[in-house]
């Protein structure tokens, strides 16, 4: 009786629980901006890419992969050599996705962690070669095309492995410590050439001033002779010019006092 009946239950709730266990691992759900790939115990990887939602497998004989397809940034590194020699430190910052169509042969060749496999790798390996093409000082002065000349090459190299990249930029590029003395010695030195520099023009500009004032005083004076023997108008001119000035000098002084000589003044002094 009640025994049977509570074994009868007992029996369908563990093929309840199986079935929803069961269900439960059949199920499993991509993520937007993510995409799977099934590994197959049987038949290995599949080569159909998953999209988003969520679907069904076989439990035990199948296992989704799941990559994310935004863009991730990542920096490498690289301590290497330039064309004259010269050690530099150079970092790069990228931007890179895995290509969607080629998710099953990366996760063939590479599993889940592809990008700490091929990016640090082939990053240095990209650096390396181009660094190498150019002098230190290029670095520095072409800049720009030593960036576009990384990025053209990173770009073709991971293309090789399936990896997209968005966006390359060198964010620290350091040199040698001699290098970077010898920089500021040229440095110093072009500072005192441009000083001295500075001196000779200044130089050439006051003995220009000194001959220009010097040739207007000539001319002046030869004015002033011209005038001279024409007349003793312009003389007296002068005078009277020369006169109105020490009186308008002396007029705005408060120790000088002017008395009318046509009028009568009385002075009290004290005896």
């Amino acid at each position: 009786g009640t025994f049977a009946v509570m074994d009868k239950l007992t029996r369908l709730g563990i093929v309840l629980g199986g079935g929803v266990f069961l269900a439960q691992s059949a199920l499993y759900t991509v993520n937007p901006g993510h995409r799977a790939v099934i590994f197959d115990r049987i038949q290995g990887v599949k080569q159909d890419v998953v999209g988003e939602g969520s679907h069904f497998m076989i439990p035990w004989v199948q296992a989704p992969k799941i990559y994310d397809l935004r863009l991730k940034p990542r920096t490498i590194t690289s301590m290497t050599g330039t064309k004259d020699l010269q050690d530099v430190n150079i970092s790069l910052r990228v931007l890179s996705r895995p290509k969607e169509e080629q998710l099953p042969q990366i996760f063939s060749s590479y599993g889940l962690d592809y990008d700490e496999r091929v990016l640090p790798s082939i990053g240095n390996e990209v650096l390396k070669g181009v660094v190498a093409q150019f002098d230190a000082a290029q670095l520095i002065t072409k800049r720009e095309q030593v960036s576009k000349q990384i990025r053209d090459t990173l770009t073709k190299r991971l293309s090789d492995f399936g990896i997209e990249l968005a966006d390359v930029a060198i964010t620290h590029l350091a040199f040698g410590e001699e290098f970077t003395k010898a920089i500021e010695s040229k440095q110093v030195m072009f500072q005192e050439a441009e000083r001295s520099k500075y001196i000779v023009m200044k130089t050439d500009q006051l003995k220009k001033a000194a001959i220009i004032k010097a040739e207007g005083d000539s001319e002046y004076a030869k004015l002033i002779m011209e005038a001279t023997k024409a007349g003793p108008a312009f003389v007296e001119l002068r005078q009277l010019e020369a006169a109105k000035e020490i009186v308008t000098k002396l007029a705005k002084s408060p120790n000088v006092t002017y008395m009318p000589n046509t009028a009568n003044v009385l002075l009290n002094m004290n005896k």
